[in-house]
């Protein structure tokens, strides 16, 4: 016998996800009324409808600027989408805000794992061999590259753990996006201030 959804849990779900009423009611039936579980469903969604429209081209965006309240440190971020329509949402403009908002907090070196030059990557592996040599001969490599992804996962804005939810990263995040907005999304660029020590 089919779960009954109420329009109550509808409407929940929609207000924690920003997702339209269809997609919430989708994922509560094939979640069984679940609330937890639709929010799985959910998210797995977004990941598939980004890989699909992976190969449409950005045509507007929006950049916004976060400046913490001691006024020493701040990011701007440049979000970028398909049409006007959408950089023009204030929704968008928000999830500009709180990733500039994150970046400031978090301090991310790079966008994305293929950002990360071979010269970091060398100095990193030079410090990691050094912790592996008394493991044993064949465990060092795999050690090494443990230590290498934690290292650089860290650093990797798309990586991290999204401040004000840990729950999802960047990538989740901007995945989710996607599907609320019905467009590809993605992160330009960004920049990160801060007021030098003396």
């Amino acid at each position: 016998m089919a779960t009954t959804i109420t329009i109550e849990q509808v409407k929940n779900l929609r207000d924690q996800t920003g997702i339209s009423v269809m997609q919430c009611k989708k994922a509560l039936e094939e979640a069984g009324g679940d609330t937890e579980k639709a929010l799985v469903i959910l998210r797995k969604k977004s990941g598939e409808l980004a890989a699909k429209k992976g190969d449409r081209t950005f045509g507007a965006g929006s950049v916004q600027a976060y400046i913490h309240a001691t006024g020493q440190v701040g990011a701007m971020v440049e979000l970028v989408c398909e049409t006007d329509f959408v950089s023009g949402n204030d929704e968008f403009k928000t999830l500009a805000r709180d990733i500039a908002m994150h970046v400031t907090a978090s301090n991310p070196k790079f966008l994305k794992k293929d950002d990360i030059d071979e010269k970091a990557r060398e100095t990193a592996k030079s410090v990691f061999i050094e912790e592996v040599k008394s493991k044993p001969a064949a465990m060092q490599e795999k050690i090494l590259e443990g230590k290498l992804a934690t290292y650089f996962g860290e650093m990797v804005l798309l990586n991290q753990p999204f401040i004000k939810n840990p729950e999802l990263t960047i990538e989740a995040l901007i995945a989710a996006a996607v599907q609320k907005f019905g467009e590809k999304i993605e992160i330009a660029r960004f920049t990160r201030f801060a007021v030098l020590e003396k």
